[in-house]
């Protein structure tokens, strides 16, 4: 799953077959208020990944699906998103793009298992290997391409040849990446099954 911030006391939140949520926070209260399926959902879809882009008060939403070794690359969607009077998420024309990772490999590969969007529009992935609940676990973080948002809305989306691999991360599963607003910092959070997690901090990727 895949939680975004839309503003101060709402979220949307991605569940893994497809289905948005949008979420309104009041103290320690999550509440679902309204919810819609992402568009182009095929059967076999599986999303970890979910972020949004906001540019000169346009919103765009990316999502993946994780993919599955070297027969099943992963797919990044881009779309423009706005909100009915409602308050339900509504999505415009979505562009696809195929994804592979550089690392890791091997048939347990989720190619993306989160993605991220720096302040300058870099897109950042996480990819991992998963052996089963015990492990072996491996994972990387990488420099995808970049997603522009126009001024008319317009999203576009630049997959990067060959990935830049800014860090790799053997026996730990990453799920979750985030660059933080402001900072050259981002979080990744770990689900190593009966390993445990963790969350830690990685320096110079936000820009």
């Amino acid at each position: 799953m895949g939680v975004e911030l839309v503003d101060k006391c709402a979220y949307l939140a991605l569940a893994s077959r497809g289905i948005v949520y949008r979420l309104k926070v009041s103290g320690s209260t999550a509440e679902v208020v309204d919810c819609t399926p992402l568009p182009g959902i095929t059967e076999g879809d599986d999303f970890e990944s979910f972020a949004l882009v906001a540019r000169d008060g346009k919103l765009a939403a990316l999502w993946a699906d994780r993919g599955a070794g070297a027969d099943r690359p992963a797919t990044l969607n881009a779309s423009p998103l706005s909100f009915a009077p409602w308050g339900q998420p509504q999505f415009g024309a979505v562009t696809r793009r195929s994804y592979v990772a550089s690392y890791p490999t091997g048939e347990g590969t989720r190619h993306i298992s989160d993605i991220s969007v720096t302040g300058s529009g870099r897109i950042i992935v996480s990819s991992a290997a998963d052996a089963g609940d015990d492990g072996p676990f491996d994972s990387a973080v990488s420099d995808a391409g970049r997603v522009t948002v126009s001024a008319a809305g317009r999203v576009r989306v630049t997959l990067a040849a060959s990935p830049t691999v800014l860090g790799t991360y053997p026996q730990y599963k990453i799920e979750a990446v985030e660059c933080l607003p402001g900072s050259s910092d981002a979080l990744l959070g770990t689900d190593d099954e009966n390993l445990g997690g963790y969350v830690r901090t990685a320096p110079h990727w936000g820009a």
